[in-house]
């Protein structure tokens, strides 16, 4: 029996995004970018998002374990190594899995008896987690006594190999805890896998479920400076506000207080009508609110697609020459992208499967958050190394 529980996310590009098709196109430019395929306007994909997630979980995971593997490694060896032998690991995968050994009588027990080992290792390094670098101070006022995703008992063999695809598909999920970090693709058993999946010959989907993200307000330039554009049917599917849709030689303005009657989105001028409704940006969180509060610009659905094709960055680049440090002949390239400033929103939706009484969807949305930084920081899709790539994911409030 399982439980579905969904949230909305919302993103501020703070870098140009550029999610590419694959290979050159004739046209305007040689690198075209994912777009819807029925409004032709451009969108993140889910599986860029979920892709993108599922590793900087694993990266916050690991990092958490490696920062804090001496002080772990003492407390269980207090707890559980009562004959203090010398146990040679470097990873918190082999310290569990020695300790086990020795706790057990039969090293090729039943899983499920390693299993239990690994719960009472996984509590007692939660009992003692105000010792432990990282979980003494709050983050981003998001830290909570009751939900410390680190310490589901799955994470104790994870890895960094966890993150991607499985390089052991044909091994057996319990066979796979045994084995070295170098020995091993997808464990099975941890958070990462438990949230987006894993292929093992017992392949489980994941408990997470994402969505493409699609521009909400989408920055344009204006004689008046920089204002954001939306249109009646994406509000209408971002749940922001409902407003009918109009003819397409107008926009309609929030706030209309230079009280100009004609105002240019990009090379194109339209006829001012102040907007009649209300749209709704406080769930947006307060850092996206500020930037967009009183520049918003409502378009027709027929003209949005338009206006943001028009307005996309295009990006000229050009291969060098390592003899010469010269321009390469030939090698002159553009590439287009969602430029930096657009505000995209989408939803994660989490299943709580019942029967797995140590997993629920505080765990995984606590991970999701704690993880998100990373987004920051190496960014989404490609050309992240050329100035492309970064934004800040907000959960909605």
């Amino acid at each position: 029996m399982s439980v579905c529980k969904g949230f909305n996310i919302y993103a501020i590009s703070t870098d140009p995004i550029y999610i590419g098709t694959g290979g050159y196109t004739i046209g305007r430019v040689d690198n075209t970018i994912v777009r819807d395929p029925i409004t032709r306007i451009p969108k993140i994909p889910g599986s860029s998002l979920a892709g993108t997630w599922r590793y900087y979980t694993a990266l916050t995971l690991q990092g958490f374990y490696r920062e804090n593997f001496d002080k772990i490694r003492d407390i269980l060896n207090k707890e559980y190594n009562k004959d203090n032998k010398d146990i040679d690991a470097k990873d918190v995968r082999k310290l569990v899995n020695t300790l086990a050994n020795n706790n057990l009588s039969n090293d090729e027990e039943k899983f499920s008896r390693r299993k239990e080992e690994f719960i009472k290792y996984a509590e007692t390094i939660k009992n003692k987690s105000e010792e432990l670098k990282g979980k003494n101070k709050q983050s981003q006022n998001e830290k909570s006594d009751n939900i410390q995703w680190e310490f589901y008992w799955g994470n104790l063999i994870s890895s960094i190999k966890c993150a991607g695809q499985d390089d052991k598909p044909n091994d057996d999920i319990e066979n796979s805890a045994y084995k070295g970090l170098d020995d091993t693709g997808h464990c099975g058993h941890c958070i990462i896998c438990k949230t987006f999946g894993f292929s093992k010959k017992q392949s489980q989907q994941g408990l997470a479920y994402f969505s493409d993200l699609n521009i909400l307000f989408f920055p344009v330039s204006t004689r008046f400076g920089v204002r954001w554009i939306t249109s009646p049917s994406i509000l209408r599917e971002a749940g922001l506000g409902e407003i009918e849709d109009f003819s397409d030689n107008k926009i309609k303005v929030v706030n209309n207080a230079g009280n100009y009657e004609f105002l240019n989105l990009g090379w194109l001028n339209f006829k001012v009508d102040r907007l009649d409704g209300s749209i709704v940006i406080s769930t947006l969180g307060n850092e996206i609110e500020n930037i967009i509060k009183n520049k918003i610009i409502v378009v027709s659905d027929s003209i949005i697609s338009q206006i943001i094709n028009a307005n996309l960055e295009v990006r000229t680049s050009v291969s060098i020459d390592p003899l010469t440090g010269a321009a390469k002949e030939g090698a002159l390239f553009t590439s287009e992208a969602i430029p930096r400033g657009t505000v995209f929103y989408g939803n994660v939706r989490i299943m709580d499967k019942l029967e797995d009484k140590g997993l629920n969807s505080d765990l995984i949305i606590q991970a999701l958050k704690e993880s998100r930084m990373y987004y920051e920081s190496f960014g989404i899709g490609g050309l992240v190394t050329r100035g492309f790539g970064r934004l800040k994911v907000y959960f909605e409030d």
